[in-house]
């Protein structure tokens, strides 16, 4: 991983009619007449934004016209990280801020899938919808601050229930329906849901995958659990295993019904988030209604550009951050777009015929996805009218140069395309879009307002042009409040504030350029990120585990030039167990089922002992740098290893993975 300090082609520049529309110019305008300021540029506002914390969300607030049913004593109370407490005394609702921005001629949801064409869904049927199952859910006694469980794909029924819960103050907490029984439940279980919503199956690759099983399975490993809310998607009428837990759908719909809204806390639990498991049960990342409404006002009006009426899209998976962030979009009164299904099903351009029929302006998609279409020789700008997109946003891993050049050549040449990245732990990109400055080609366009981040080398001193750890200096209101069942702020200190005291690290390689433009080189830590989704090795071994005929495994996940990653798990057997084709099946189907298919290695390899620290820690992290070429003094500290000789199968390991990929 190096740093080439040449400025790069510029790919994209937006017009004079692109600047003046943008709300970022609008902002700034507002700021100047209302705020007596003098910003000249973006770099003006964000100086302002990241020194005077306080000045720049109030100004948020006010711009926005946050709806308060209590007002806040002051806007931030402690700015210390964690414990930072923002608009205290302040009461809202997240839900109430999208709804204020219905309207009845343009729809409020876009929805397809592989077995179902495209279809628009209204206003008065989304909130009829909201009201009932949050009528519904009401009934049963669920209130402000008990947990809603759901285990269902990217459906209407999962926007209507995830604003139902957080219309009445629940908070809410979904996972894919690919993922296996206990990576379910070692999600749930923390958090003791009192409804679970659950789907009878799916289909993804043309495949139909029965879900009744699963369910009941998850259902009886939650005893927190009172109903199940059973939507019936793969079959009209499935095989119900509890009639007195369980109630289909349409059972609890109720005509009339009339949409309120509870107001809760600015810091009162809207919905809680997964990390990847890397070293353990996966943390449960607890997020804020006001921490959220405050960061996603701000990012999806001035760093995404979205307007009243039009429409956005990102391909997720309701497991992905990105699934909460597309519902974000209408707060700026934009409909959402809905997929469910394989992206590549049953060709990759599945997503671009979407883009066409539904007329997406803000086409939101992954690196990988990109990387795939070139790699293919698609031209989706050639066979489709993509004419309405205005942005195409990627996330999830770093969009490699060529990839930048591949968008502009066969996908659009008059495109915004904004690069992001962020995660799970703020729900948002700390760097991304920015609708009044250029894309240089490879680069992030900027550091987002209100997002402290600076490049810190191992010395911990800021620095430019150069490749450091990726921190944020300064609190921002959408950072976790606390993880579910974390006493005392132990995991959460030690997931952030491990390095530095005070001062987040967030566990990426980036490059602050000296033209404020951002460089994202990967993940510094342990975690997999595959194919533009976070995959914790815990879960991975979790699953590996079951399989009898291992002993001990390390995964890892190296990214490699040119946009590639390769995956290799390797594995110790037990005496008398050889690696044959039918283990690799076996070890590769327990991964699929167990986790999902995004968990499967590219390659298992045997090895004769798995690296360990003294205190018994699995090295993957030192593993990672040998592989990709670091020396071994700079990878890792032998003095610290309960058997240091194990290294040498990696070096040499590295050494030909090296010759292969410089070939």
């Amino acid at each position: 991983m190096s740093n080439n300090s040449k400025t790069p082609p510029v790919l994209w520049e937006p017009s004079k009619t692109f600047r003046e529309n943008a709300r970022l110019t609008h902002y700034f305008a507002w700021l100047n007449s209302e705020k007596g300021k003098n910003f000249k540029n973006y770099d003006d506002v964000y100086r302002w934004s990241v020194e005077e914390l306080e000045d720049f969300w109030q100004s948020v607030w006010e711009y926005f016209e946050v709806i308060a049913h209590k007002p806040y004593s002051t806007v931030l109370e402690n700015a210390t990280m964690p414990g930072a407490r923002w608009f205290p005394g302040s009461e809202l609702n997240y839900v109430e801020h999208i709804f204020r921005m219905r309207n009845d001629a343009q729809p409020a949801i876009i929805f397809a899938s592989e077995r179902h064409e495209t279809i628009e869904i209204g206003w008065p049927e989304l909130t009829s919808q909201v009201a009932s199952m949050a009528a519904y859910l009401k009934s049963l006694g669920i209130g402000k601050g008990d947990r809603i469980a759901a285990y269902l794909p990217n459906f209407p029924e999962a926007t209507y229930a995830f604003l139902a819960a957080a219309s009445i103050g629940a908070t809410w907490s979904s996972c894919s329906p690919d993922f296996g029984v206990n990576s379910v439940v070692d999600r749930f279980a923390q958090i003791e849901p009192r409804v679970l919503f659950a789907v009878d199956g799916y289909s993804y690759n043309g495949k139909p995958f029965d879900k009744m099983q699963a369910v009941e399975e998850m259902t009886a490993k939650l005893p927190t659990v009172e109903k199940v809310v059973l939507v019936p998607y793969l079959n009209e009428e499935p095989k119900i295993f509890d009639r007195s837990k369980v109630v289909l759908w349409n059972d609890t719909f109720t005509a009339n019904s009339e949409l309120n809204f509870t107001p809760v806390p600015f810091d009162h639990p809207i919905y809680i988030l997964y990390s990847s498991g890397t070293t353990g049960i996966p943390k449960a990342i607890t997020h804020s209604h006001g921490g959220n409404l405050m960061e996603h006002l701000k990012y999806l009006h001035f760093h995404n550009d979205v307007q009243p009426g039009e429409r956005f899209f990102w391909f997720s998976t309701t497991g992905w951050m990105m699934w909460n962030f597309l519902h974000a979009s209408m707060l700026a009164g934009a409909s959402i777009v809905l997929y469910d299904g394989s992206p590549g099903y049953p060709d990759l351009s599945r997503l671009w015929k979407l883009a066409e029929e539904a007329g997406i302006h803000h086409f939101g998609t992954s690196a990988p996805f990109l990387i795939a279409n070139m790699k293919q020789g698609l031209r989706p700008g050639k066979d489709f009218d993509l004419s309405k997109i205005r942005s195409i946003g990627s996330t999830g891993s770093p969009l490699p140069p060529e990839a930048f050049d591949y968008v502009y050549e066969h996908i659009k040449e008059d495109v915004w395309l904004c690069s992001m990245a962020g995660g799970t732990d703020v729900c948002t990109a700390w760097v991304g879009g920015n609708p009044l400055l250029p894309v240089y080609e490879g680069e992030i366009q900027c550091r987002c307002l209100g997002a402290a981040i600076e490049a810190w080398n191992e010395a911990g001193i800021p620095v430019t042009d150069e490749v450091a750890e990726l921190v944020v200096t300064k609190p921002m209101p959408s950072m976790p409040v606390f993880f579910w069942g974390d006493d005392n702020y132990a995991r959460y200190k030690s997931s952030y504030f491990d390095v530095y005291p005070g001062v987040w690290r967030h566990g990426d390689w980036i490059t602050l350029t000296s033209r404020g433009t951002v460089i994202i080189w990967g993940r510094s830590d342990a975690t997999l990120n595959r194919q533009g989704v976070r995959i914790g090795t815990a879960e991975v071994y979790r699953a590996v585990d079951k399989v009898q005929e291992i002993a001990d495994s390390l995964i890892v996940n190296l990214e490699l030039p040119g946009g590639r990653d390769y995956m290799p798990l390797f594995v110790v057997l037990k005496e008398n167990e050889n690696l044959s084709e039918n283990l690799v099946k076996k070890i590769k189907s327990t991964l699929r089922s167990e986790c999902s298919p995004r968990h499967v290695p590219d390659e298992i390899i045997q090895v004769a002992e798995i690296p360990y620290t003294i205190s018994g820690k699995k090295m993957e992290a030192p593993v990672k740098k040998i592989l990709l070429g670091k020396p071994l003094d700079k990878a890792a500290n032998r003095d610290s290893m309960r058997n240091p000789e194990s290294l040498n199968f990696f070096i040499g390991f590295g050494k030909k993975l090296g010759e292969k990929i410089a070939k």
